[in-house]
């Protein structure tokens, strides 16, 4: 309670006078180097960003709150100027619990509830689509951070900030996502005051859902309010692995009933395409079944050991991961190749802030 009077003050004192918004639609390239200044120093040793890794200082923020550590070693910062907000999520970082949120993928329903901890039960929406469906480590994660956040919303709105800006880099990046979707759809249900303008900038991000996910986000942050920023070197964002299966396609697509329509085939048409259609259909399935065993029943015991009270949530059968958001995508040239050069042995190297700032620096 204490801590958090105290942030509430912090916010008064720090803040002029922010009626207005000064976020405009549209990817910004000074915005975004700003903001990944901002997103390099989120829950950062100073060896990340200092010396020969030198990341320039964020010219128009300061941190106005880190917060503890939550979750599977989660860790969220805000950073405030006159009249925006940045809110930052940490990625992935040396510890066994942080990874576990990447390999925890199994995919759970867009909307719905997981029991997060023993006092905690997180009740979510990130999608209306009824066929969507998100990776479940890192649903866990944002509901971590939106038990910290939403109190420290109310003192920023209090405050008079309306614009927030929303970023993640790697893991952080596909936390965002999810992060944001939550806020949108909590202005849907009027949770959330509709005032309060979001844009999203995700970096070197993994795909954080499936595809009906995807188009459910990309309609709420339409007009240029959502970007996915990657380079064409990192192997991240190729993330999590994807499978399609007949099960993953739209209620009203010809490739969910097939079965049915070989059915009214004579019975050689009927033998043939019976044959071709489970050699096609089975293998997927039995793939996205394994991947639901493994990254999803089989690490549950993990999870469950790291955050005590957490219970297994219902798994939605797919796995058919995509990417969200509008692209913005960075393409290395011979300078960068000389620069970072590829020794096949640090596969880091095209994944970290500073690559991405070069290239992104470098965009006309």
């Amino acid at each position: 309670m204490k801590i958090f009077f105290g942030f509430s003050l912090i916010v008064l004192f720090t803040t002029l006078s922010t009626r207005g918004q000064s976020l405009k639609p549209g990817f910004d390239k000074e915005e975004m180097l700003e903001v990944m200044y901002v997103s390099a120093r989120t829950g950062s040793d100073s060896s990340y960003f200092m010396d020969s890794n030198y990341v320039p200082e964020p010219t128009h923020f300061k941190r106005l709150y880190r917060s503890p550590v939550i979750g599977l070693e989660n860790l969220y910062e805000i950073w405030t100027s006159e009249k925006t907000a940045i809110i930052s999520v940490r990625g992935t970082v040396a510890k066994p619990q942080s990874w576990l949120a990447n390999f925890y993928s199994a995919m759970i329903p867009a909307k719905g509830f997981i029991k997060i901890s023993e006092t905690d039960s997180f009740f979510y929406q990130v999608a209306s689509n009824q066929l969507a469906a998100v990776h479940s480590g890192w649903m866990i994660s944002t509901g971590f951070i939106v038990r910290d956040l939403m109190p420290r919303m109310d003192s920023l709105y209090q405050a008079g900030f309306r614009d927030v800006i929303i970023t993640g880099h790697s893991q952080g990046g596909g936390i965002s996502y999810l992060l944001s979707a939550y806020l949108y759809n909590l202005q849907k249900l009027d949770q959330l005051p509709k005032d309060i303008r979001f844009k999203t900038y995700s970096t070197a991000a993994p795909k954080p859902g499936n595809l009906y996910f995807a188009y459910d986000y990309e309609a709420a942050a339409q007009g240029g309010w959502a970007f996915n920023m990657v380079s064409m070197y990192d192997w991240v964002p190729e993330m999590p692995f994807s499978v399609q299966t007949t099960d993953d396609f739209n209620t009203v697509s010809p490739f969910r009933n097939i079965p049915e329509i070989i059915g009214k085939q004579n019975l050689k048409n009927r033998i043939v395409f019976n044959t071709l259609y489970k050699k096609l259909s089975k293998p997927p399935k039995k793939a996205r079944d394994r991947y639901r065993k493994y990254l999803g029943d089989k690490i549950t015991p993990q999870v469950s050991k790291s955050l005590k009270g957490f219970e297994k949530p219902g798994f939605y059968n797919s796995n058919n991961y995509t990417r969200a958001a509008t692209p913005i995508i960075l393409s290395p040239d011979a300078a960068y190749d000389q620069k970072y050069p590829d020794d096949g042995k640090n596969f880091w190297k095209h994944h970290m802030h500073q690559p991405y700032i070069y290239l992104l620096s470098k965009m006309k």
